[in-house]
């Protein structure tokens, strides 16, 4: 069953389950070919260790939070849960790899020390576990999607995670984009655990935790939808926690 990591409650199996993460256009950070819909720009490169923004989550103000800030169905813990189901991928930093490969076969590939020299970003973020779990605000860098893509000519519609250990999870392009996920290496200002995904995992707030897969590997960009690991078990394709779309059928 390997990739991918498991806490309590699974909704939908009765195992114990983690693995899990405003739609934007796709022109942000992205080159299509003439004749694909869909506009291209280049994100704007930045020196490295310059984060470009702060990322703030629905809820967020500086205020005390409270649950009228969850999602339906979740409860508010300040752990961050996990347990493994097999064992954790341990990658070498000399070995690690990042690859994006389009529908082409295009490959763009980066080591550890090319991918940290890239631009990058800190986000505080809510996260929400389709176990019912949710953390408030926590705080990551990482490198934006959009700058992973910015070279990248695609007329690609879906996107693909692989990890290293073998899971998969599946978006619409859009929802990697504008702002809205990264491959991310930092956790509370430490280097992410390997437990937690480390060396690096991607990070897509705005959907179900299962989606932020973890131990990231590739990015395959699709030009049909292929549902994932716990999307062919019976979790929803898409997974918005403030739709509650949890199952198939919700």
């Amino acid at each position: 069953m390997g990739g991918y990591v498991l806490t309590a409650d699974n909704p939908i199996t009765g195992a114990l389950a983690e693995h899990g993460v405003a739609m934007g256009g796709y022109h942000i950070g992205i080159h299509r070919p003439s004749g694909s819909t869909g506009g291209s720009g280049v994100a704007a490169a930045r020196p490295h260790g310059e984060g470009r923004m702060a990322v703030i989550t629905r809820g967020f103000g500086g205020r005390r939070r409270d649950n009228t800030d969850l999602p339906p169905g979740q409860y508010r813990t300040d752990d961050f849960p996990v347990l493994s189901a097999g064992p954790t991928p341990r990658i070498g930093l000399d070995e690690w790899e990042l690859a994006v490969v389009t529908e082409t076969g295009g490959r763009s590939t980066w080591s550890w020390p090319e991918f940290t020299a890239l631009p990058t970003d800190e986000a505080t973020v809510d996260i929400h576990c389709v176990t019912r779990w949710s953390k408030f605000d926590t705080s990551w860098r990482g490198v934006s999607v959009d700058t992973l893509l910015a070279d990248v000519e695609t007329a690609a519609e879906y996107v693909v995670a692989h990890s290293y250990g073998g899971y998969t999870t599946n978006f619409p392009l859009e929802d990697l984009l504008d702002g809205q996920a990264w491959v991310a290496y930092e956790f509370d200002g430490e280097p992410l655990a390997p437990v937690h995904g480390g060396p690096a995992r991607l990070l897509v707030p705005h959907l179900y935790f299962w989606k932020s897969a973890k131990w990231l590997r590739a990015l395959e960009l699709r030009l049909d939808d292929q549902p994932g690991f716990w999307e062919t078990a019976g979790y929803h394709n898409y997974g918005d926690p403030w739709r509650e779309q949890r199952h198939w059928a919700d």
